[in-house]
């Protein structure tokens, strides 16, 4: 299904100079396909061409920005199972959640039409007081200007879509730095922006290598950074980048509370789709999960036996639901941490094995607050179990924790989920279900080593433009 080769964009046309990147199929480890990869002279150039672009992206009307967006969602409709069989050979993912995370890409870009032709202002009263009298203030939103976009392997569709989408639906034009693991979809993304009439430079996608890839961080031209990936590497680029502002969607060890009221059955069923739904590498996925001691031993029993029942295997297979990690050095990585925790005194409830780079599902107790499975971002299929018996210690322990992401929340007492809401230090709370969970038009985002900024199309919106004030004095003679 894979072609032989594909270009980059470089302002709106395919451009093929070699084919540098080798596309791995994460199951087999075999060379999927190529990718033909930018160099500095070539991001220079589609900088360059993006500013040429600004003017015209801002006369660009609504209506014709809705028209390319709706194009959008036509175009990834008809290729939906495409876009699916290449995330799933590319990032590895089990075609299910490959298929969902397209239904989510095609979502956002209809969120992103919906909001296109209603960028509005605001009137403002200005007669508060009499030097006021007989002025009108008002407000509209314009276009911030050329911004980079850098893109993650986890989500390489919907997470390049959640940038894409409310640059068109204002009117920025864009370059985007696919991640190089999984570079397709944003390739793809390209090939259907390419049959619009957008102005020429109104986007470029270019896989660059890292040591290439500067001036999407510190160019002045562009106006904003929109970087989602690991904290390590998205703070350091805020510290290169200037005077322009910078959105990070970060990393996370996402936390969820499972209170004494709860219903196990369905607190079962929704934490083995948190904590291990597309192999646990999301940045949201269930990484605590703290119970209280009432219902802790019958959670663990249930919970340790749905996921030992997981099908682990090729992501092309439709009952698999855990594929292998996006690298070898990630599977290393997890294994050291799982084993490290294990020799601190942590209990294997079960998983813990890996093949080559497919790593079971795996559940530890009583780990230590030191190891790095308690402190840091695993992003893999792996989760450790804390008991609590007073509610307010279970905040305290979703609060210990450099991250602030999303918690959830499973009770049904509205004292506990007020508390919850004041105290917890996160972007979200999701009661009655994992903090995996998701829809494209919320606002999305973290708080401490989380990031800065919210994504979701609207929140996106307001970050790509500027509130321009318009202020009308009428003469008292008039």
């Amino acid at each position: 299904m894979l072609k032989e080769s594909y270009p980059y964009y470089l302002a709106n046309k395919p451009v093929q100079p070699n084919t540098d990147l080798e596309v791995i199929d994460k199951y087999t480890g075999k060379v999927a396909t190529r990718v033909a990869m930018a160099d500095e002279a070539a991001i220079d150039l589609a900088i360059a061409k993006a500013v040429e672009a600004d003017e015209p992206m801002r006369r660009m009307p609504s209506y014709k920005r809705q028209e390319v967006l709706e194009h959008c969602v036509k175009r990834f409709t008809e290729r939906a199972e495409e876009l699916a069989q290449s995330l799933c050979i590319e990032g590895g993912k089990p075609i299910k959640d490959s298929r969902g995370e397209v239904s989510r890409l095609i979502d956002t870009f209809k969120i992103a039409a919906e909001l296109s032709v209603n960028i509005g202002g605001e009137v403002l009263s200005m007669d508060r007081s009499a030097r006021a009298h007989g002025y009108t203030g008002m407000t509209k939103r314009v276009p911030i200007g050329p911004c980079s976009f850098i893109s993650p392997f986890n989500f390489p569709l919907n997470l390049a879509a959640h940038k894409i989408a409310p640059a068109l639906a204002v009117g920025c034009p864009f370059v985007l730095k696919p991640a190089s693991l999984t570079p397709l979809g944003a390739i793809i993304i390209g090939e259907v922006l390419a049959e619009t009439d957008l102005p020429e430079g109104a986007f470029s996608i270019l896989p660059c290598r890292r040591d290439g890839a500067a001036l999407f961080t510190e160019d002045d031209r562009l106006k904003l950074l929109s970087f989602t990936g690991s904290p390590g590497v998205g703070w350091a680029l805020k510290a290169k980048a200037g005077k322009k502002p910078v959105i990070l969607e970060l990393g996370g060890n996402a936390a969820c509370i499972v209170d004494e009221d709860a219903d196990l059955e369905d607190v079962v069923q929704r934490m083995v789709i948190g904590a291990f739904y597309q192999s646990g590498q999301s940045c949201i996925g269930v990484q605590r999960i703290i119970v209280h001691e009432s219902k802790y031993d019958a959670f663990k029993e249930q919970f340790v036996a749905a996921t030992k029942k997981l099908k682990a295997g090729d992501p092309r297979d439709e009952d698999t639901f855990i594929g292998p990690i996006i690298s070898k050095a990630e599977a290393d990585r997890m294994q050291n941490w799982i084993d490290s925790a294990v020799n601190k005194g942590a209990t294997l409830l079960c998983g813990g094995g890996r093949k080559g780079n497919m790593l079971e599902a795996t559940i530890l107790e009583n780990v230590d607050k030191s190891e790095p499975m308690y402190a840091e971002e695993f992003f893999g299929p792996a989760c450790l179990l804390t008991k609590f018996s007073n509610f307010d210690d279970a905040l305290d322990e979703v609060n210990d924790s450099k991250f602030g992401l999303q918690a959830g929340i499973f009770t049904r007492d509205i004292y506990k989920i007020n508390k919850a809401w004041d105290t917890l230090d996160v972007g979200g709370v999701v009661i009655g279900d994992v903090p995996s969970w998701r829809v494209d038009h919320m606002p999305y985002g973290g708080v401490k080593d989380s990031g800065l900024g919210r994504e979701g199309i609207k929140y996106a919106i307001e970050d790509m433009t500027e509130l321009r004030l318009l202020v009308v004095r009428t003469p008292q003679n008039v």
